[in-house]
């Protein structure tokens, strides 16, 4: 942890240890566990892993004008990208996590913190305030994956040391 580190750095050492903190919640559950619906509205483990991965490249690589891989984002349906299909796989799903955040941060690294973009809705958006939603958003996913997660197996933790899972 750079605890004097700028203050993008900062930033992205933030979301960094979220994004971690989403990839440890998966491990040790098998695939039915990862898919199990825990909510009413349908949500799992692995949906949201989908929809960070979607939501990486899309505030990151499109906001700033970087190409991205075709995204499960659907105008009919406002809930698509945390849908897990039948044929994707975890480790499908794992992979496009893993590659959205290696092209997030390819991004970080050439943008600077004052550097806009245009984000989805056409508002202009700096990398700032990408950075500063992109860890508000995947905090947030990290708090409901550690109640699904133990709601599912009882383990408990946001990271490795003292953690039950």
């Amino acid at each position: 942890m750079p605890y004097t580190a700028d203050e993008k750095q900062s930033m992205h050492v933030s979301l960094d240890r979220h994004r971690d903190v989403v990839v440890w919640k998966l491990r040790g559950l098998d695939d039915e566990q990862l898919r199990r619906p825990m909510t009413p509205s349908g949500t799992n483990l692995l949906g949201l892993v989908k929809h960070l991965a979607s939501v990486e490249y899309g505030w990151f690589c499109e906001t700033f004008g970087r190409e991205t891989e075709p995204l499960p984002f659907d105008e009919d349906d406002e809930d698509a990208d945390l849908r897990v299909l039948a044929h994707e796989t975890t480790e499908q799903i794992l992979a496009f996590y893993e590659r959205a955040r290696v092209a997030a941060d390819k991004v970080i690294e050439e943008v600077e913190i004052d550097g806009v973009g245009t984000a989805w809705h056409g508002a202009t958006v700096s990398m700032r305030w990408v950075l500063i939603h992109m860890i508000e958003e995947t905090a947030r996913h990290a708090g409901h994956m550690d109640i699904l997660r133990e709601l599912i197996d009882g383990a408990t933790g946001d990271h490795l040391e003292g953690a039950t899972a």
